[in-house]
C-alpha cells in the first residue's frame, strides 16, 4: 500500500462501512492516519470493525447506525457531526447494492426500490447534507463508488445498471456545480469484485453467489480501497474525476474470460 501523507489527520466519512469496499476503505484510511466516521445499518459489524482499527491504529473511530435511505436520520447525523466540530474532509459514498438478476419484464418492485433508494437517493441524501459544509470551507472531497455497469448495460442488470449510470451522471453534474471552488468530486468504478455483493443480489444464496466468480480472479475489497485511497491522496490541485478498474480477466461489464481448464 502506498503512503499518502496528505491524508493524515483528515476526517473521512464512509457510508456502507460494515463490509466489503467500505470496511476495506476504513482500514486503509486508518493506516494513513485518517480519523473515521463509519456509517452502516449493521451496528455489530461496525463495532467489530472499530475495535480492530483502534487496536491497529492510533486514530479516532466513530460509528453510527445509519440507513442512507432515511433522509431525516442522515440530516440529523450530519448536523450532529458538525455540531461537535467534526468536519468531513473526505466523503466516500459507498453504500449501495444490487438486488435480483431478472429481465426487466420479470423484475421485482421491492428490489427496484431498494436499489434506487440506496444507490441513488441515499448518495444524494448524504451529499446534499455534507457538501454545503465543504463549500463553506472551500475544501473537501466526495468520492462516489460507481460501477463499470454505469458504462455499458449487461443482460439482466437493468435497474442496477441504471442506478450506476445515474451515479456517473451525478458525479459529472456535481463536478460542474463545484466549479469555482476547491471541492473535488470523483468516482471509483469497479468491475467484478468478490465481496458480499452477489450474496445480497441473490438474497442470501451463497452457493449461487460463489459461481459468479468461477474461473477467474475478481477484484477484492482491498483492490478497490487502494483505488479510493489513490484518488483521495492525490495532491489537492489534482482531481481524479473517474477511476475505472476491472480484473484482468474482465474487459467490459459482461465480457469475462473464465479458465475452464480442469487439473
Amino acid at each position: 500500500m502506498n503512503s499518502y501523507p496528505s491524508l493524515k489527520d483528515k476526517r473521512v466519512l464512509i457510508t456502507g462501512a460494515s463490509a466489503g469496499f467500505g470496511a476495506a476503505c476504513a482500514r486503509m484510511f486508518a493506516a494513513q492516519g485518517s480519523h473515521l466516521e463509519l456509517w452502516a445499518r449493521r451496528r455489530e459489524r461496525l463495532e467489530s470493525l472499530r475495535a480492530g482499527i483502534r487496536k491497529a491504529h492510533d486514530v479516532e473511530v466513530n460509528i453510527d447506525e445509519i440507513d442512507v435511505r432515511d433522509r431525516a436520520a442522515v440530516k440529523s447525523a450530519v448536523a450532529d457531526l458538525y455540531g461537535a466540530g467534526r468536519h468531513i474532509d473526505v466523503l466516500v459514498n459507498n453504500a449501495g447494492l444490487a438486488a435480483g438478476l431478472d429481465p426487466i419484464h420479470e423484475g421485482d418492485y421491492d428490489d427496484w426500490d431498494a436499489m434506487i433508494d440506496t444507490n441513488l437517493k441515499g448518495l444524494l441524501n448524504v451529499s446534499r447534507e455534507v457538501l454545503p459544509h465543504m463549500v463553506a470551507r472551500n475544501a473537501g472531497h466526495v468520492i462516489n463508488i460507481g460501477s463499470v455497469a454505469g458504462y455499458m448495460a449487461y443482460p439482466r442488470g437493468n435497474v442496477y445498471g441504471a442506478t450506476k449510470f445515474a451515479v456517473r451522471g451525478l458525479t459529472e453534474g456535481m463536478n460542474v456545480d463545484m466549479y469555482g471552488t476547491k471541492v473535488r468530486i470523483s468516482s471509483v468504478d469497479p468491475g467484478m469484485a468478490e465481496t458480499e455483493f452477489s450474496v445480497v443480489r441473490f438474497h442470501g444464496d451463497e452457493a449461487r453467489a460463489e459461481k459468479v466468480y468461477d474461473g477467474f480472479e475478481p477484484l477484492s475489497g482491498e483492490d478497490v480501497a487502494n483505488g479510493v485511497l489513490y484518488v483521495a491522496g492525490a495532491p489537492e490541485h489534482v482531481n481524479v474525476t473517474t477511476l475505472a478498474m476491472m480484473p484482468t480477466a474482465q474487459r467490459n461489464p459482461y465480457l469475462i474470460h473464465r479458465d475452464t481448464h480442469e487439473s
